[in-house]
């Protein structure tokens, strides 16, 4: 395939890593400063992440 493909892969799982590590931060900072609604975004942000990663990892399978 092009290496349109494979920048868009890496680019996916490089941005759902930032968007796991920034929601995981998030809910951590929630729980200590007991702020439910941070907390909450952090999980959301941090799930989005992982779906991100996981269509970064599918799209680099179909570039075989």
């Amino acid at each position: 395939m092009s290496s349109t493909t494979a920048t868009t892969s890496t680019h996916d799982k490089v941005e759902g890593s930032v968007h796991e590590m920034k929601g995981g931060l998030k809910e951590k900072i929630g729980r200590m400063t007991n702020n439910p609604n941070l907390e909450d975004e952090g999980a959301g942000e941090r799930v989005g992440g992982t779906v991100e990663k996981k269509i970064g990892q599918i799209k680099q399978i179909f570039e075989k």
